[in-house]
């Protein structure tokens, strides 16, 4: 079987209810319905775009697991990678398209949604242009470059009337989600301070796109921050006012375009200070939080697996879960229920802006306001 991939990526690159975010998108919700007694007879097709690890070692897998929506086309430039995919996963030949054919999965009725799993900077290109093929996105994190471009993805989304929905696997997972519920609820009253790092010390290629800005939009903070960051804002449930960061590079020969490590601050309503870190340089994964009556953390708390947490009563005893299938499956019944997602495109703007606002702060030296 040959398949015509003839442009390579690499050419392209010169607990339910606590999730935070579920705002209703109501252009897509109001064509969704329509057409949600269909979907509810099928497992909705999705077609990953990008081949990369977490396709290979975490999304394909977990969609054999699902439940309501399955693998179903592949995007890739890679020729060798389409044969080998369509033979361990029985994708069809039409199923399979490059770079450059892309918009003719228009055409395919197999196809209902398109998760996004490309380097940053191609994440607007082809979040737009699933969606202007009348297909649903899934988009991994960090959402964007920029807040600017998450916001022409979110319009260009709309204008279509498909449903967006970001990669934030961790508001399905119990332990995170129980964070959720001990934050925004109160349960040990008002939260007086928070803490949170992650990070892992990077020995990976000295070439990799995520080392170069013009791809990757930054370093850890893009890749391993943007944890850090969600885990602040739903463990309160509330938007920060302002941020001020510093930031420390040891191995300047390795990270010669983006960060390594920044440690800041972000200012909350009423004075309550989170303190965040990312690194490529240090080995941290936890979350911690502290109230007026009692406190809880989590530790490791991003991983995919082994997710572990404690609160002022004791040990939490809560299952490990396939996260990736669990965040699937959801945005596949929101579809065929015509409801919305809880980790919409506003959710993945919400962490840009609060991005966008520690790297201007490294850049001016200040506290500077989120906006």
């Amino acid at each position: 079987m040959k398949h015509k991939h003839q442009f390579p990526r690499r050419r392209f690159l010169k607990l339910l209810s606590y999730g935070t975010g579920a705002l209703a998108l109501t252009p897509a919700l109001n064509s969704l319905a329509a057409c949600s007694l269909f979907h509810q007879q099928k497992k909705l097709g999705i077609a990953l775009v990008g081949l990369g690890g977490y396709s290979t070692g975490q999304l394909a897998p977990a969609l054999q697991e699902t439940k309501h929506c399955r693998l179903a086309g592949i995007v890739t430039g890679t020729p060798s990678k389409a044969e080998s995919w369509s033979s361990k996963y029985n994708i069809p030949d039409k199923n399979i398209y490059n770079y450059s054919n892309f918009d003719s999965i228009a055409d395919n009725p197999d196809i209902d949604i398109v998760y996004v799993v490309l380097p940053v900077s191609m994440h607007k290109e082809f979040t737009i242009r699933a969606a202007q093929a009348g297909k649903h996105v899934i988009c991994e994190k960090p959402m964007a470059l920029n807040s600017e471009e998450c916001k022409e993805m979110i319009a260009a989304c709309n204008k279509a009337g498909r449903m967006l929905s970001i990669g934030y696997r961790l508001h399905f997972e119990p332990h995170n989600m129980e964070v959720m519920r001990l934050g925004q609820k109160g349960i040990y009253g008002r939260i007086t301070s928070i803490d949170t790092a992650n990070g892992f010390t990077y020995r990976g290629d000295p070439n990799a796109w995520r080392l170069k800005k013009a791809l990757s939009g930054g370093g850890a903070l893009m890749d391993m921050g943007v944890y850090s960051i969600q885990g602040s804002r739903y463990a309160t449930g509330q938007e920060p006012l302002f941020v001020k960061a510093t930031e420390e590079k040891t191995r300047p020969e390795l990270f010669k375009e983006v960060d390594e490590t920044i440690f800041w601050e972000l200012e909350f309503p009423g004075g309550l200070i989170a303190k965040g870190k990312s690194s490529y340089n240090n080995s941290w994964g936890y979350l911690r939080v502290k109230a007026e009556k009692g406190e809880f953390e989590l530790e490791p708390a991003f991983s995919y697996g082994g997710i572990a947490g404690r609160t002022s009563k004791g040990q939490m005893n809560f299952p490990q879960v396939n996260q990736q299938a669990l965040q699937m499956d959801d945005f596949a019944q929101c579809i065929m229920q015509g409801k919305a997602t809880r980790v919409p495109g506003e959710e993945g703007l919400k962490d840009m802006k609060v991005i966008d606002a520690i790297y201007k702060s490294l850049a001016s030296g200040k506290k500077e306001r989120i906006v």
